[in-house]
Parts: structure tokens; sequence; C-alpha cells
């Protein structure tokens, strides 16, 4: 199982916090905290390790709120589960204790950057954490079966940083994903597949295991 959101990532050997960042934590990030928790259970099913912790926040979070209508709609045509989710503001502590924060956008990037907590190494946009990921060579990285998920994740991490200024984006939108709020059920769902289109590189690498058939 994934385990829930306790603990301290980056204080915590044994554990690899990953935080979704969106504006009010209703649509994006609930739908891509969501998705990562679906893909990883899938790829790992019972060798599914406890320390992998998946959670999101809002840089304008509705505290408290649940998740927008047309986003619980777009997770089940994944098969991911949208029970028990409830909206949270960002603060200092989510930023500490996470070991990757990926944002919806280059401003919710910047955001995080600049509540410190020497986040900027650990902080990506979606986009350009599956970009940077797709350049780099899984052999480089732990073996999750003999060092688990949790060292592999680490280490991922810190090969992406350090390509990020080398691999710039082919334009300025590139690293976007666009806020859905308040849109149509169709563009939520065009939101969707461009969140888990995104996603699957990056859950291929955290795991070491591609997608089943």
């Amino acid at each position: 199982m994934i385990a829930p959101a306790e603990g301290r990532g980056t204080t915590t050997e044994h554990t690899f916090r990953i935080l979704h960042v969106s504006t009010g934590n209703v649509c994006r990030s609930p739908i891509t905290e969501r998705l990562t928790r679906h893909a990883l259970s899938v790829r790992l099913g019972d060798l599914m390790p406890n320390g992998v912790i998946v959670e999101s926040a809002g840089t304008w979070g509705h505290e408290g709120a649940p998740m927008e209508a047309n986003a619980e709609i777009v997770l089940a045509d994944f098969g991911a589960d949208a029970t028990g989710f409830v909206g949270r503001e960002l603060l200092d502590e989510h930023v500490i204790r996470a070991d990757l924060v990926l944002t919806a956008t280059r401003d919710h990037r910047a955001q995080v950057i600049s509540m410190g907590h020497s986040a900027g190494l650990r902080t990506f946009t979606l986009k350009e954490f599956t970009r940077l990921v797709r350049a780099i060579d899984p052999a480089t990285l732990p073996d999750a079966r003999d060092e688990g998920v949790v060292e592999r994740a680490r280490a991922l991490v810190r090969a992406a940083a350090a390509l990020r200024g080398w691999l710039l984006a082919p334009s300025p939108d590139a690293d976007e994903v666009y806020d859905p709020y308040g849109a149509p059920i169709t563009f939520f769902r065009s939101i969707g597949d461009e969140i888990n289109q995104a996603l699957d590189p990056v859950v291929t690498a955290l795991t070491g295991m591609p997608p089943r058939p």
C-alpha cells in the first residue's frame, strides 16, 4: 500500500515523499497525486513500499475542500481512487518534508522555491521532470529490487537536478499544465490525459518497471 501522509521525508532514511502542487488543490494536484498513487500500486503491487508517500497541496489551497467533481470523474476514467481527498494549503512543513516537489506550472515552482528550505534542487514542474527523466540512463540508477524504490527515487532526483541546466524546455509553455477549474468535463479529461502521459515515464523511472499491459 501507499504510505499515508505522515512522517518526514527528508529526515527519514527509509521514506520518499512526493508532493504535487497546484493553485487550489482541488483539480490538477489532486488528479496528479491520485494518478501517481494508482500508477505506483499498479506497477509494484505487493512490492509497494510503505516508505513512498504521495500527497498534494495548493499555493492558494482550499483548506478542507473536496476535489472538484470533474476531477473525480477523470480519476475514475483511469481506475484511480478519489476517496477521502481533502484540500490543503501549501505550508512550510510540506516543503521541508518533501523529497520531490512536482508543480503544475513554473509559477508554482517559483513559489515553492521562494519558501526556502533548500527546495530548489528537488522542485520541478511535472513536465520538466518528465523531460529530464527521459534523458537519464536507467542503468545509472540503483536497482529497485536490490536497493529499494526509495534509494532509486533519491538517485533519480539528484540526476534530474544535475541535468536541469542542460535540457531546456522547447517553449515557455512546454512545462505548463493549465488549470481546468470551472471548465467542462472534456477539458478536464484532456488535462487528465496530459498529466497521465507526463507521469508514465516518471513512474517507470522511479520503480524501474514498465507499465503493465
